[in-house]
This record gives structure tokens, C-alpha cells and sequence, in this order.
């Protein structure tokens, strides 16, 4: 009856011990992730805690009891730190259940499918009792992507989403939706439009030019941004606190900006961002997104570090079928690869391995123009700053593993040296560095056309 009582009524109990730490666990801290994709809430603690949780559908809500643990402060910071904005969270209610469990409510402003889970010691972080909760109405990312360029009102309802993104594009008439009126397209970032510099021609022969006299095609070139990192995985530090994952997120919006407005051989290119916000994703849901929306490349973004602060300059990585091109390779791509021990994954999820293994499939014809790619970057990179290596190298890398996109990690500098650190907070130098992807890009396409698509047409 009390359990009934406190999930409908939503009284706090705050029955506090005279000591304000947990029994069998010290809660360390807590923090709040909130995303469209999902929210995750995180309770550290410095030892393992344990759960049970459930979920009541209507109004949604989501309670987890926690054994072993008093309502401390750190605990009830929770309550606090629910953002207005939260796609997911209305609220928490955190009461003290019994005196040896901790109840708290999520309150829930949809539908949501909820993962509850424990992540062991790794990095910097000790025990973590994670919750994310997936809208049950999962986002499309193609659906995404055509959100960001068709006003609500005007969007078609369709059975083939990116033909009509397309169709947008031709300034053709979508089939059996003639009299559809058709929306301008913008840009449609989250940042204001970057001060862009000149973009210098990739090399004699290139088209790569606007020409407001060419008519554009109906194939759109799509480019999936890849920000490392996120959420609970800040990736590298700088020596003065700077934070990987936050100067890729803004690179990936100037670059974003720079591919909205840009067209090669008449054909329109768009920029889909695997995360447009502070939140973890997976490696492999980073490659699916891209297949999902089907890109023509995917480049993730990251900021070099090592054990000194010595080494500097940037590098472009692709797939390696066998070994690694370097020590030094094989060595980064161990160490990108841990992006999902540090930022949380869920394996007992029903997908992940399984989509991981299927994505394990490279190919010959992919590396080979990842290695295309990569060069146009490097040679463009190297006009704007130094170069850490002056070809691409090559490793498994997790996250460059779609059998049918041409894939590159881009590191942009080395976050562990305070010369490229400064740098990598430079508008400036993030200006000239995203002017220098973009050129490689255009460069890319102009000797690498995209192949046709296959479409639906009702």
C-alpha cells in the first residue's frame, strides 16, 4: 500500500539518517543527460549498487528502488538537475522508501522504453547505475535529416522520405504529389552561420564551383558527421580542461554549415549529424545512423592526445582489413575504440552486439576510397596547419566499419599539447580548419561522383 501511495501521490519522504552516507554505498554524484534520442541518468557510487525497477505506463513514470543506500545530498542534487528542456524527463521525486532503500520516480513526458544497467570501474569513473530512457516511438534519423530542410506544415507524408528530400532539391515535381507546395531550403543550423573564409580551388581540373547556370540534379550527396565522443564520454582532455568531444561538436557545426551551402557537379550536398548535443552514442549506432540516412561518407571527428604533450599536428585515418599501417595507429585505434567502456553501453541490449558483429563486414572497394578521401583531407589540412603524418593511416577502427561508405577519422590536432590545444578553441583556426574539410570534401566528389540512387516513385 505505502509503494502505491508514493508512486500516485508523489509525496517526498525525506527520512535521513544522522549521517548523510549511504550505507553499504557512498553515492558520489549524479548527472542528467537529455536528448531527443533518449535522456540517460547516471548515479555514481563507490561501490556496485543494487536495483529493481518498473515502469506504469499511464501517466508514465518510471520507479527504481535502491537497496543498501540513505537519501544523501548527492543523491537528492537529482531532483535539481532535471532540465526544462528535457525531451524525455517531466521531473524526479526522490523519497527514502524503508530505511535501507532509496526510491526514485521518474516522471516521464512520453511513452518510453527504459534501460536500467551497471557499468563497472573504467576510466575515471567508479560504479554507475545508468537509466536511459528511448522515447517508445523511436526517432528515424531520415526522418531526422528531412525535418532539419522541410517546414512541418509542408513536409509530404511518404513511403520514400528521401526522394522527396530529393525532389526538393530538383525543383522536380515529387510524383503523385505535384501540388504540394514546395518550401525554400536553409541551412537550418543550431549555431550562427560561421565567418567563412575564401575556399581556395582543391586542384587544377576541379569543378567544384557554384554555378547558378548548371541545373541541379536530383541526387543529393549526403555527408555524415560523426562529433566524437559525448555525454558521459568526455574523450580526451587538454592540459587546460578542455574537453574532446565539445570542440568536435562545434567543428562538426562549422563544417555542417559549410556543406549545406555547397554544391559539386550540380548536385546539392546536406550534412547529417550522428549527435548534434552532449550525449553518448554508441560506435556502432554511429555507423548505422549513417546507412540509415544513406550517406555518401562519413567522417568522425576527434582531437588527438598522448602521454606527452610533445607530439602535434593533425591526422586522417581509414579502415585496415589486416594489420595496422603503425604502432602508432594500432595504438589509437585501441583507444577510440573504448569509447563505449567509458561513455556506457548497454550489452545485455538485444542489438548490440548483434549490429555490431553485421556491421564487421569491410570491404576492399570502401577501403580504397576511404583512402581516396583521406587524401583529399590531408592535402587540404596541410595548407591550414601541420601535419602529424603526411599520408593515411590505417587501423580498425570501430566506428569506420560500413561495408558501403567511404569512411575517415579525422584527428584535428593533438588536445594533449597546449600549443594545438589553444588552437582547437580558436575560432579562427576552427574556421580555417572546417574551409580545409570542406575543400577536401568538394575535392572528393569532383574526381569520385556519387552513383545514382535507387527510387521509389510511389
Amino acid at each position: 500500500m505505502k509503494r502505491r501511495t508514493f508512486l500516485e501521490t508523489g509525496a517526498v519522504v525525506l527520512t535521513l539518517g544522522v549521517s548523510h552516507l549511504a550505507r553499504g554505498a557512498n553515492i558520489i554524484t549524479v548527472r542528467i543527460w537529455p536528448a531527443p534520442e533518449y535522456s540517460r541518468v547516471t548515479i555514481e557510487s563507490d561501490s556496485a549498487l543494487s536495483t529493481t525497477h518498473t515502469f506504469v505506463a499511464n501517466p508514465p513514470r518510471l520507479a527504481v528502488d535502491i537497496t543498501g543506500v540513505t537519501l544523501n545530498p548527492a543523491l537528492k542534487e537529482l531532483v535539481a538537475k532535471v532540465q526544462p528542456g528535457d525531451p524525455n524527463i517531466a521531473g524526479i521525486r526522490a523519497g527514502q522508501f524503508t530505511p535501507t532503500v532509496v526510491r526514485l520516480v521518474i516522471d516521464l513526458k512520453q511513452a518510453i522504453r527504459p534501460q536500467v544497467f551497471t557499468l563497472a570501474p573504467v576510466a575515471a569513473y567508479q560504479h554507475r547505475l545508468v537509466f536511459d530512457l528511448y522515447p517508445a516511438q523511436a526517432i528515424d534519423p531520415l526522418d531526422a535529416l528531412i525535418a532539419q530542410h522541410i517546414p512541418p506544415k509542408t513536409q509530404p507524408a511518404s513511403s520514400d522520405p528521401l526522394g522527396e528530400l530529393m525532389a526538393q532539391h530538383s525543383g522536380k515535381p515529387t510524383p503523385k504529389k505535384a501540388s504540394t507546395p514546395t518550401a525554400p531550403l536553409s541551412p537550418a543550423s543550431s549555431t550562427p552561420a560561421a565567418k567563412t573564409t575564401p575556399l581556395a580551388s582543391p586542384g587544377p581540373g576541379s569543378n567544384t564551383s557554384p554555378n547558378p547556370t548548371n541545373p541541379t540534379t536530383d541526387r543529393l550527396i549526403i555527408i555524415a558527421l560523426d562529433p566524437g565522443h559525448g555525454g558521459e564520454d568526455p574523450g580526451a582532455v587538454g592540459p587546460g580542461g578542455t574537453h574532446e568531444k565539445n570542440v568536435v561538436l562545434k567543428l562538426a557545426h562549422l563544417l555542417r554549415d559549410r556543406i549545406n551551402a555547397a554544391e559539386v557537379k550540380g548536385m546539392t550536398m546536406r550534412a547529417y549529424l550522428t549527435r548534434d548535443g552532449d550525449f553518448f552514442v554508441p560506435l556502432h549506432v554511429r555507423v548505422q545512423k549513417a546507412r540509415r540516412v544513406q550517406a555518401d561518407l562519413f567522417m568522425s571527428l576527434h582531437a588527438d592526445a598522448f602521454f606527452t604533450p610533445q607530439p602535434q599536428g593533425a591526422s586522417v585515418f581509414a579502415l585496415s582489413q589486416g594489420g595496422a599501417s603503425s604502432s602508432a595507429a594500432r595504438w589509437m585505434a585501441a583507444k577510440e575504440n573504448k569509447a563505449d567502456l567509458i561513455g556506457g553501453l548497454n550489452v545485455k541490449a538485444k542489438d548490440a552486439v548483434v549490429q555490431s558483429a553485421l556491421l564487421d563486414m569491410s570491404t576492399t572497394a570502401q577501403i580504397t576510397d576511404s583512402l581516396k578521401l583521406g587524401g583529399s583531407l590531408l592535402g587540404e589540412i596541410g595548407r591550414v596547419g601541420k601535419l602529424h603524418k603526411s599520408r593515411v593511416e590505417q587501423a580498425s577502427f570501430a566506428v569506420l566499419k560500413a561495408p558501403d561508405i567511404p569512411s575517415v577519422l579525422v584527428e584535428a590536432a593533438f588536445i594533449s599539447n597546449p600549443k594545438e590545444e589553444a588552437k582547437l578553441n580558436s575560432e579562427e583556426y576552427q574556421n580555417q580548419l572546417a574551409d580545409a574539410l570542406i575543400r577536401g570534401i568538394l575535392a572528393y566528389f569532383s574526381k569520385n561522383p556519387p552513383l545514382s540512387r535507387s527510387r521509389k516513385t510511389g
